[in-house]
Formats: structure tokens, sequence, C-alpha cells
């Protein structure tokens, strides 16, 4: 009798191992930041680009980075810039590393700096300082806390009290399953003579292969979709409507990766009658990338060429 007893009891494990399996599995993640909502389907769109470029990237050490970009334009000023960058010891995951300052001076003496701090693992802070020449621009303070299933951001842009002027966004997650993801943007702005609030809502759904997005509220509405087809072709596709300005813009781009060639290629084609491509080569064993875009808007018969290389 005693024996059947154990027999028994040490059956019972497996089935709850099983269950806390599943429980763990089905346990909701992180749904990121608001602003990487349509980050996938962007990846997909070439960059603009026009008249030549140089950038030189230099590691000085573990946690210093320095870049020179010039930059020749046809279009708009030839310019320089001089970028630098600081990473420090605290590492979140392969991309977030605390603290990090970032900062931007061009030939103008105009500064773009940002700087990342995080204050407990779930709560981070950012604030960015533009100057242009040398007046203040934008001066920005964000705190996003970044729990197990949901991230609420609180942004406070350009607070001037004297002129009781001010802009406040508040961002919202939440992860309701695996794969759908709700949330919300309130934007408060205030300045003399004007006042105004904005609300929109948010959505996505991510599958094994695609994922499908949406921002709709009083301002218009903000959709993609990006899928996967394989490990060499990627599309997205983008609408967006302004309800202010009563425009309305659809966009297709495309991602083409040759792996065995170093060969990446991102087309896209807008409603606008656009079409443009950026192709992207790099080139070992030398630390040296080369890409070469072309632009072109047969409406306003519009077409510009630009060719870029990247050292480091």
């Amino acid at each position: 009798m005693g024996s059947v007893l154990a027999l028994a009891y040490l059956e019972v494990p497996p089935s709850v191992h099983s269950w806390t399996r599943k429980k763990s599995k089905d346990q909701l993640s992180n749904p990121g930041s608001f602003d990487e909502l349509h980050k996938k389907c962007k990846e997909v769109f070439p960059q603009q680009m026009e008249g030549v470029k140089m950038i030189v990237n230099k590691i000085l050490s573990s946690h210093f980075q320095v870049s020179h970009i010039i930059h020749m334009s046809t279009i708009s000023h030839s310019n320089y810039h001089l970028k630098a960058s600081y990473v420090g010891d605290q590492q979140l995951s392969s991309t977030e590393s605390f603290p990090t300052l970032i900062g931007d001076i061009d030939n103008t003496g105009s500064l773009h700096a940002q700087i990342f701090y995080l204050v407990t693992d779930r709560i981070r802070t950012k604030s960015v300082f533009q100057t242009q020449l040398s007046k203040f621009l934008t001066w920005q303070f964000d705190g996003e806390y970044r729990g197990d299933d949901c991230t609420a951001t609180l942004t406070l842009g350009n607070p001037d009290i004297i002129n009781e002027s001010v802009i406040v966004v508040a961002h919202f997650l939440q992860s309701i399953t695996s794969k759908l993801v709700l949330g919300g943007e309130l934007v408060y702005h205030r300045r003399p003579g004007e006042e105004g609030t904005i609300v929109t809502l948010a959505g996505k759904y991510s599958a094994q292969n695609w994922v499908a997005t949406l921002n709709i509220g009083y301002g218009g509405a903000h959709a993609s979709y990006y899928h996967k087809a394989n490990d060499q072709i990627q599309v997205g596709v983008e609408f967006e409507a302004n309800t202010r300005l009563r425009e309305t813009s659809f966009a297709f781009g495309y991602q083409l990766d040759i792996s065995k060639a170093n060969v990446v290629f991102r087309g896209s084609v807008d409603s606008n009658c656009c079409v443009g491509g950026v192709l992207e080569k790099k080139l070992p064993p030398l630390p040296v990338t080369l890409a070469l875009g072309a632009f072109m808007n047969y409406w306003k018969n519009k077409f510009h060429c630009g060719f870029s290389i990247l050292v480091g």
C-alpha cells in the first residue's frame, strides 16, 4: 500500500511541470516604446540621400567613439558634422547601455545632444538639447517606466515658465496577449493664445512573419503593415491621413538582402509618384560600406541622386 502511494506521489510532478511550462510560455513580454510601433515597417524603406557623403567612425576606447561626417550637397548647403558618443558600463541588452551621451555639432555651431540615464532596472530617462546658431531651439525631458508587460512614458517639451508655454506628451502601451499590444497617446500643448489636447489610440498585432500597426485619433490615422516573405525579401506598406491638412499618402517599400554578395537593396514608391532606391554594398574584410541612391518625383519633375562612403 505504501509503495502504491509513493508511486502516485511520484506521478504528480510531470503534470505540475507541464502546467508551469505552459504558464511561462504564455507569459506576456514588454511591448517596447511607443515611438517604435512602426519601426519594423520603416526600416524597409530607403533613406533619402543626395550629393556625396563620407562618414568616418573612429573607436577610441570601449566607451568613446568619434565620427566625422562630410556632406557635399547640390541642393542645400554643404556641411561638416563632428559626432561624439560615450557609452557606460550598465548594459541591459546588446543594443542598450547606460549612461549614454551623444553630441553632434556642425560647422555653423549648431548642437544636438542626447543623454540617456538608467535610474533603476525599470525606469530610464532621456534629455535632448538642440541649438541653432547659438540659440536654444529644443529642450526635452523624458521619463519612461518599463514593466513586465507595459510601458509608460511622460515627455516634457520646451517648458517656458515666463511665457507659460509647454508641450506634454504621455504614452502608454499594454501587452494584451503575446501577439496583441494596445495603448494610446495624449498630447497637451499650451502657448500664449492657444491651448489644445490630442488623443490617439494605438494597436499592434505581431505574428510570426508579419506585423500590423494602427494609430488613429483626432489628428488623423497612421497604419503600417510589415511582412517577411523569406530571409531575402521583406516588404512594408504605410498609409497616413492628416485631417488638419486634408492630405493622405500611401507608400510601398521593399528590402532585398543578398548575403552572399554583401548587398542590401531598398526601394519604394508612393502615391505622390515618387520612386526611389538605395543600394548598399559592404567590402569585407575592409570596414567600408558603399551606398548609391536615386529618387525621382514624376509629378514635380525632380530627380536627385547620392553616393556615400562609410568607414568604420
